[in-house]
């Protein structure tokens, strides 16, 4: 579909850059959500449990960090998690001030059970592109996610 207002061709490539980008996204999230149903947990969940499975217990802040979500958000998605009996908060052993997000073993267990099947979903969702597109894409992303963070 052609655009009725043109603003320049650097102008017009990048809002068409972010507009597939944001398209993209919302689908890729979209279908993320509908296969983590089957696991009846939500993408932010699983999120914390990958965090958590791949660097261990950790605080809230750090969670945040990591996922790119304020304390708020982070707060709600970990006080479901705990009250389905996925995570829990304990104390820090190196600073008892410090409240640490860990698994409990049922955590564990779904973490163990669905990382997989998750993964090869989600390597399901990117063979439209080759495995050199997607290691160009990521990089792409990389580079532009790094380069927006030191301008804030």
């Amino acid at each position: 579909m052609k655009h009725t207002i043109q603003y320049g061709k650097k102008i017009d490539t990048a809002m068409g850059m972010w507009i597939k980008l944001m398209r993209a996204y919302a689908t890729f999230q979209k279908k993320n959500a509908e296969h983590l149903k089957q696991f009846d947990i939500t993408p932010a969940q699983y999120a914390v449990l990958e965090c958590l499975g791949h660097l261990g217990p950790m605080n809230m802040g750090d969670l945040c960090k990591k996922m790119l979500v304020s304390g708020g958000n982070m707060t709600v998605v970990v006080d479901n998690l705990v009250k389905d009996g996925l995570v829990e908060r304990v104390p820090s052993e190196e600073d008892r001030r410090a409240i640490l997000v860990r698994f409990t073993s049922k955590g564990k267990k779904l973490f163990d059970e669905t990382f997989l099947k998750h993964a090869q979903h989600l390597t399901q969702l990117a063979q439209v592109l080759t495995e050199k597109e997607q290691e160009e894409l990521s990089r792409l992303l990389k580079k532009l996610g790094l380069a927006l963070r030191e301008e804030t």
